[in-house]
């Protein structure tokens, strides 16, 4: 029985994990780390699974890792605790299929990485962000260097993350760290929405598109081509492609197997 996260269905194919220490601002500490390892893990290797959304119980996204339970911590501990976290977030982003942060309050530091960790992220009109690890003389160890660099190119990025200084919705928005922006109220519906639409769509093709987008965005661009026509000519030959052109043709909602 987990304490610091929850998931639950929300559809077929579809989940809700949320993080669930309210009382903490939803902070990463030791706990939290080894449940969500275990459960991207146990996820990412359940082929039911089409879409999952990642937010936070309450007021608050996540708000980074738990500075309380660091507080003292040797450099041994601190050590040890990150290589959890580190294990953790890679286990998030080798999930397969897509997994879509619904940002409902301040997402810093840890909890900022986690969101832009997913394949796209929508937040409310009371989200902030930001990556303060260099007020603690650190810098974002969960890939938030990498990833925010990605989303917002290097010159943006290295402002938020040189400043620490947190961003609300509209700049997540304008800067592309966040997709859109919805009420407090509306977000959670409208994102489930979308996540469903999503999961409805053939699941072998939306984790191919997946993978070639990480993939390919690595690559020389002859490279990233190469790699979208591996998995084009593959899914030609695939039961749900049959069934996709059959059920377009015969006016009717196609039946996906994942085959």
């Amino acid at each position: 029985m987990t304490q610091t996260i929850s998931s639950e269905d929300a559809g077929p194919g579809l989940k809700v994990v949320t993080l669930s220490r309210p009382e903490a601002a939803n902070s990463l500490n030791t706990a939290m780390g080894h449940e969500l390892l275990a459960l991207w893990t146990a996820l990412a290797a359940d082929t039911s699974v089409r879409a999952v959304v990642l937010t936070g119980a309450g007021r608050f996204f996540c708000a980074g890792a738990d500075l309380k339970e660091r507080d003292g911590m040797t450099d041994a501990a601190w050590g040890e605790q990150h290589r959890l976290f580190e294990d953790m977030i890679r286990a998030q982003l080798a999930c397969p299929f897509p997994v879509i942060a619904a940002v409902n309050g301040a997402a810093m530091g840890g909890g900022a990485e986690m969101a832009l960790a997913c394949d796209f992220a929508w937040a409310s009109e009371t989200a902030r962000m930001g990556l303060p690890e260099a007020g603690l003389g650190i810098i974002p160890g969960l890939g938030g260097t990498q990833l925010l660099t990605r989303a917002v190119g290097e010159r943006r990025a290295s402002e938020l993350l040189m400043s620490g200084a947190p961003i609300d919705a509209a700049e997540a928005l304008a800067a592309g760290i966040v997709n859109r922006v919805c009420g407090p109220e509306a977000l959670m519906p409208q994102v489930l929405e979308r996540a469903a639409l999503i999961a409805s769509k053939a699941p072998l093709s939306v984790r191919a598109i997946k993978r070639v987008v990480r993939g390919g965005a690595a690559l020389p661009l002859d490279q990233a081509m190469a790699l979208e026509l591996e998995a084009y000519n593959h899914l030609f030959t695939t039961e749900d492609r049959r069934e996709g052109v059959a059920a377009f043709n015969q006016k009717r909602p196609p039946t996906f197997k994942a085959r």
